[in-house]
């Protein structure tokens, strides 16, 4: 997932119906799985200081692993410091890609490899001090 989950996803089966290429609307389904933010302080549903989706409790992330028969949620989206950040006893982890984002965090970046064996492993690239921004 880019973001995250949503209230509406109660079958994995609306992900493939989702209507493509498409606008992103400004609620709903594809706006959550787009916009939608873990937070560990909440349980159920919150508002997003995005001003767009929602925010998840770590109750919702275990319900919506269950309910689906998953082990893990692996998203995006979000700045982590380390590239990589798990939550909710390992049971969701936010990966981003793009070292020293904008040229305004000096975050590192991560990949994460699943082996055949379902282990997952991260490479990690490590912020540049002297990294200027592109754009």
């Amino acid at each position: 997932m880019h973001g995250g989950l949503s209230p509406e996803l109660d079958q994995i089966g609306l992900i493939r119906d989702l209507d493509r290429p498409t606008e992103v609307p400004e609620h709903g389904l594809l706006c959550d799985l787009l916009w939608s933010d873990p937070d560990p302080f909440i349980s159920g549903w919150g508002s997003n200081m995005r001003g767009i989706s929602y925010t998840f409790g770590h109750d919702v992330i275990q319900e919506f692993l269950r309910k689906h028969d998953l082990d893990l949620i692996v998203r995006a989206h979000q700045v982590v410091e380390d590239g990589y950040e798990f939550q909710a006893k390992r049971q969701l982890v936010t990966i981003f890609s793009a070292p020293n984002y904008c040229g305004e965090f000096d975050n590192a970046a991560a990949i994460m490899t699943v082996s055949e064996e379902l282990v997952c492993s991260f490479q990690i690239l490590k912020a540049s001090k002297g990294m200027k921004r592109l754009f």
